[in-house]
């Protein structure tokens, strides 16, 4: 093979190419949106055991990336690779499992090789290939077309365009079983703890306020030298300030300081009462952190009181604290 010049356009063309006939290849799947389709979906939501997703080579690949898909959007599901299946992995599937098979040429030896014993125990079996006159497409349950004209590789040997299509038929099972299953953005949430979506929908105010020993606040008959120091204690630039019986009457902030420094002479003879800020921003503990966020951002602040629903004080937090959390 000899290396010849870059030609830049060309490069430009053969990409374009590719994406257009791509583009085709998925496009054209619309059409068979048909029966089969509605029909596998229903296979898959009456499965009462996993959905197994198997595939050799690149529909392997794609059928791995299909799994996942459908294990995070509500339907419990994981991919078997098919030569292992023939050498012990047989053993993780059960007859109350539903099989999803992928083979653009629908004659993989190592699929074909199963199909006896999956017959045998009864499991039921789903076919993706491009071939529906194909051994496994007779021979399955339910058969899903993802035949293309032609690849996008210019040879006509590497899967593009029918790779293309088994992804995008298989991200059209996933969302419409997403939707079949009523699946919410927290059902998402519960399956991605430790994606940032997750944490946006999971954590709670209670989960990253500050309680405790560690509340700055003061009773409203204290002085302005008393709310200094439990700010300057909690590190958090506000003071809670509250009656006798525990409810939230105001709060100290370092602006409100900064806005009164000029007539303030002896602190420790200012009420606290006279520069403190009435009727306070809070949220409840219930709340969402993510909700936090949103009121801070919205209303220029740094920090939040948070009481609970009779308004006694039940804790605070800043915007550092919503960081720390991964919710911002």
């Amino acid at each position: 093979m000899t290396t010849q010049p870059i030609n830049t356009e060309r490069l430009r063309q053969a990409a374009i190419e590719v994406l257009q006939t791509e583009a085709r290849a998925i496009d054209d799947l619309v059409q068979r949106i048909d029966d089969a389709f509605v029909a596998a979906c229903q296979r898959m939501l009456d499965c009462q055991g996993h959905l197994i997703v198997t595939g050799m080579g690149k529909s392997g690949h794609i059928g791995n990336k299909i799994a996942a898909t459908l294990a995070s959007t509500g339907t419990p599901a994981f991919f078997v690779h098919p030569a292992e299946a023939s050498h012990g992995d047989l053993g993780m599937i059960k007859r109350d499992d539903l099989l999803l098979a992928l083979s653009n040429s629908g004659e993989t030896e190592e699929l074909l090789r199963l199909l006896p014993v999956i017959k045998r125990s009864g499991i039921g079996l789903i076919a993706m290939t491009g071939r529906p006159d194909s051994t496994l497409a007779r021979h399955a349950d339910i058969h899903l077309d993802t035949s293309v004209d032609q690849e996008a590789c210019p040879l006509g040997l590497a899967p593009t365009a029918s790779t293309s299509a088994q992804l995008a038929l298989g991200d059209a099972l996933a969302v419409a079983l997403l939707d079949a299953r009523g699946f919410t953005a927290e059902d998402f949430a519960r399956s991605h703890p430790g994606g940032k979506l997750g944490r946006r929908l999971l954590v709670t105010i209670a989960d990253v306020m500050h309680s405790g020993e560690t509340l700055p606040k003061v009773g409203h008959r204290a002085n302005l030298a008393e709310a200094i120091f439990e700010m300057t204690r909690s590190r958090l630039g506000f003071c809670a300030v509250v009656d006798e019986a525990g409810a939230l009457t105001g709060v100290v902030t370092d602006g409100d300081l900064r806005r009164h420094i000029g007539e303030l002479d002896d602190i420790r003879q200012v009420p606290v009462e006279r520069i403190m800020t009435r009727s306070p921003r809070t949220i409840l503990p219930t709340a969402l952190a993510a909700e936090a966020v949103e009121i801070m951002q919205h209303h220029r602040i740094s920090g939040l009181l948070v009481v609970d629903a009779q308004g006694q004080l039940a804790g605070a937090l800043n915007f550092q604290d919503l960081l720390q959390a991964g919710v911002v």
